[in-house]
């Protein structure tokens, strides 16, 4: 977890360093001044600057940034708190944006909660993807609702912003930085599990995914048509055709949007994989608590590797005529004495994961070496799982208890639905299913009330600073948004398996998809019922570029050498320069 946290901490620097660098740019365009004019060179002046100050820095953008202008400020709702001073936006826009990042979580929460009981179909394949772009859309629809017509205009650029700051944050930023925590040993073309020897080795370090999430990348490349679609009148220099042409791209987002809802319905590959992995999880938890029960001693040395001659004494406990190999029927006996039933554990799934896993020489049968080998493996898995709280030192093994009781948590939803759940099943998911309401509710309501607030924080903070609020959204708000799923994503990843590789960018795929087509959407909407001119031919260009980037980067290939972590970091402060340059340099917008 410690890389885990180091990536965090390199991904809020960057962003950080990243908006102090626009600040400085911006402060520079939006007073018209040139270097030369903000310090001085102690020989020359400005014709209308005493001789006195000529050695002095200009404090006009510090003044702005701590004082008040004369200007007044609009109290959103008639009471929301508000101001015009930089300072005072920037509290506001912290303060708002940890409320979006609670409402992410809540929404996140609650859906995963009614996954658990419904399984994938409808909620995994519908309402989740769209309970995570919510905030986003919500964001989105607030940015050019309210106000004028003007004002509408003024603050769609919010919208966009963050319409474009999720989609290449999630696949420049985080993409990359699951590469990094989750990087492995590549031999031959894939990735070997959990081990991580070559350090930052270019070529021979990284990761590897399954097909399914380079076709995952596929549908994510696709998703950009619409934005084609509606940019198509400015690369043919016609005015008339743009209001048609917002109309044309709505209903083909819209439709992607409702298309890829059913695809998820009908074909939850991430859903699924994610159940799969938690299913394995709980196996591999509840055989380990049962050992440590019967353990006579710690499984792990006080070095932190696993006790040999502990897990000797258990093989042969196990091993009852004394072969030296552990045979189907003696694992059988093994196995029918656990506490399945207080385990929630399938004696079946439990024998097919410990040959599976085990049994590495395919001889239907269980040797010292392969035991050993095989519970050592299972037991560093769970420590690099184990829950954050409830741990006096590294080496405990009181998390395996804390671990499997949150991994009983998730149902079995892959086994036939036909079978008959018990009264306290019963009872255990109404309770889920109300605690799932109130989270999606409030949720919701959190989103509602102060997506609102956080635009016109964002609109006022632009006016104080002068920088453009487009890369304020760009910048600041999918920090709000998308924590949630960058930190998911980056604790999956440090697991460093096949599996959790293919889930973790397969939801950054998906998640950069569900933007695409619902928040595009509702910002066409937008746009073409409140008449707003489409004037973003710039930061289409750099959505454009990259998803194609990217997503061809995962559709042709299943293995990510190190080497393609630092493409996706530089597309970053690229696309960021990339609209600096083409509107404030070539004047696109």
């Amino acid at each position: 977890m410690g890389r885990s946290r180091f990536s965090l901490f390199f991904l809020f620097t960057l962003l950080c360093l990243t908006l102090l660098l626009t600040t400085q740019i911006s402060t520079v365009v939006a007073t018209g001044r040139t270097v030369r004019d903000l310090v001085s060179d102690g020989v020359h002046r400005r014709n209308d600057q005493p001789a006195a100050s000529s050695l002095l820095l200009d404090t006009t953008p510090l003044r702005s940034f701590l004082s008040s202008s004369a200007e007044s400020c609009d109290e959103t709702y008639g009471f929301m708190p508000c101001t015009t001073t930089a300072l005072g936006n920037l509290f506001l826009i912290i303060v708002y944006g940890c409320l979006m990042y609670l409402s992410a979580t809540y929404l996140s929460n609650g859906g995963e909660l009614l996954l658990d009981i419904w399984g994938p179909g409808i909620v995994g394949g519908l309402f989740l993807p769209i309970l995570g772009a919510f905030p986003d859309a919500m964001l989105v629809l607030v940015s050019g609702l309210s106000g004028s017509t003007e004002t509408a205009q003024s603050q769609v650029s919010v919208g966009m912003g963050l319409l474009a700051g999720s989609t290449v944050m999630l696949l420049t930023v985080l993409w990359g930085t699951c590469v990094i925590v989750g990087k492995c040993d590549i031999q031959g073309s894939v990735a070997i599990h959990e081990t991580d020897t070559k350090g930052f080795n270019l070529m021979e370090s990284g990761v590897s995914t399954d097909i399914w999430t380079s076709y995952a990348a596929r549908i994510m490349a696709f998703s950009v048509i619409p934005f084609v679609v509606v940019q198509l009148p400015q690369l043919l220099n016609s005015t008339s055709a743009r209001h048609i042409a917002v109309l044309i791209g709505l209903i083909l987002s819209i439709v992607l949007l409702i298309s890829y809802c059913l695809y998820q319905t009908f074909q939850p590959w991430i859903i699924k994989r994610r159940l799969r992995y938690m299913k394995d999880r709980r196996i591999v938890t509840g055989f380990l608590t049962h050992l440590k029960i019967r353990a006579l001693g710690r499984l792990f040395t006080d070095d932190g590797r696993p006790n040999e001659e502990v897990l000797t004494r258990l093989f042969h406990a196990i091993d009852q005529d004394n072969n030296h190999y552990l045979s189907d029927a003696e694992l059988r006996a093994f196995v029918l004495g656990m506490r399945l039933d207080e385990m929630k554990l399938d004696g079946n799934d439990l024998l097919q994961k410990l040959m599976k896993d085990f049994d590495t020489y395919q001889d239907s049968r269980i040797s010292l070496d392969e035991f050993k080998s095989g519970i050592s493996r299972w037991l560093y898995e769970v420590r690099g799982s184990r829950p954050k709280t409830g741990l006096i030192n590294p080496n405990t093994m009181k998390y395996l208890t804390d671990l499997h009781e949150e991994s009983t948590r998730v149902h079995d939803l892959l086994e036939d639905e036909g079978a008959e759940a018990d009264e306290g099943g019963v009872e255990y998911s109404k309770k889920t299913v109300f605690k799932a309401v109130l989270l999606l509710l409030g949720g919701t309501i959190i989103a509602a009330i102060f997506a609102d607030p956080l635009v016109d924080a964002v609109d006022e903070f632009s006016d104080a600073t002068g920088i453009p609020s487009f890369f304020i959204s760009f910048i600041a708000l999918p920090l709000a948004t998308n924590s949630s799923e960058a930190v998911s994503g980056i604790i999956f990843a440090s697991r460093k398996t096949r599996r959790t590789a293919s889930l973790t960018f397969s939801e950054i795929y998906g998640s950069a998809t569900m933007n695409n087509v619902l928040c595009l959407s509702v910002f066409l909407a937008l746009v073409y019922i409140r008449g707003l001119t489409w004037d973003f031919s710039s930061e289409v260009l750099i959505i454009l570029i990259v998803c194609i980037v990217m997503g061809a980067l995962g559709s042709f290939r299943t293995v990510f050498p190190l080497w393609t972590s630092f493409i996706a970091f530089v597309l970053y402060p690229v696309s960021l320069a990339a609209v600096y340059i083409l509107d404030y340099v070539f004047g696109w917008s």
